[in-house]
């Protein structure tokens, strides 16, 4: 799982061979949700105050996001984003 930040106990992540919206994976512990960058629309399961901590640094990287979303589309390697601080 290509990782990209990490910041809390959540880790961010970006697969190379999804489709569809551009998104990323969020993981905190045995929990995981797929966060779409455009909407911030939450598919999956992540405790409240998580969901929120992901949707904060979501707003706060939306550009850099969206470029990592076109190097993995193109197969070029991902930048890894600033935590949350």
């Amino acid at each position: 799982m290509p990782e990209i930040s990490r910041f809390f106990g959540v880790v961010i992540a970006m697969f190379y061979s999804e489709h569809g919206v551009p998104h990323f994976h969020a993981s905190y512990g045995d929990r995981r949700a797929s966060i779409e960058v455009a909407t911030g629309i939450v598919k999956g399961n992540l405790p409240p105050r998580v969901e929120g901590l992901v949707l904060e640094w979501r707003a706060l990287h939306g550009a850099e996001l969206l470029e990592n979303w076109q190097n993995a589309r193109s197969g070029r390697p991902l930048t890894p984003i600033h935590p949350l601080e």
